[in-house]
């Protein structure tokens, strides 16, 4: 049927939010934007996605900082990585370990090894800070080149494989490899394709 816009009229199933069981309920929340206001240099206003390696060379964005934390002094502080390093450890331990990893994340990726704590040097101690933050303000890129992934919680996992069109279920091994190999997607795309 035609009106006289010429438009044609257009009839929508009905959406999720419907109140079809007949609860009385309805939902409220409006579902969220894709955009968030940017966290940080090298990532963009997507939620969990970063920046190209080359965007980061042309803007000068070498060292990739992030808040990390002592579990046993509590010591609070930056930790400052420098992104061709961290990077060139990164490629050379999936080019090591590819064949072995079927999908899945090494054991090293799953439940890594922490550093040493410089102030009270507790051995395997010091941890990304991701308790109390939001998922759309997790620090990805310094995740990934700590390889530090596993240190995220199942949901913060599966809020990245949402917003980056990975498939988000099954064990946190699956979930991991999939952070890993989808951040190294949007930082090398020309070498790991799109």
């Amino acid at each position: 049927m035609e009106n006289s816009g010429g438009d044609f009229l257009r009839l929508s199933p009905p959406c999720a939010n419907a109140n079809v069981g007949g609860s009385g309920r309805t939902r409220r929340t409006q579902p969220k934007s894709e955009t968030v206001p940017q966290p940080f240099p090298w990532a963009t206003v997507r939620r969990a996605t970063i920046h190209e390696r080359r965007y980061l060379l042309q803007n000068k964005i070498t060292t990739i900082t992030g808040s990390v934390q002592c579990k046993r002094c509590d010591d609070r502080f930056e930790m400052q990585l420098d992104l061709d390093n961290k990077l060139e450890e990164l490629l050379r331990f999936i080019e090591q370990n590819k064949g072995s990893m079927h999908d899945r994340a090494p054991k090293e990726w799953v439940d890594p090894t922490l550093p040493t704590c410089q102030r009270c040097g507790r051995e395997n101690s010091v941890a990304p800070l991701l308790a109390d933050t939001k998922k759309k303000a997790i620090n990805w890129l310094f995740l990934l080149l700590a390889q530090k992934l596993g240190c995220c919680t199942i949901k913060q996992l599966k809020y990245f494989c949402k917003h980056t069109n990975c498939h988000r279920t099954g064990a946190k091994d699956r979930l991991v490899y999939s952070a890993y190999m989808g951040l190294c997607k949007q930082l090398l795309p020309e070498l790991f394709g799109t």
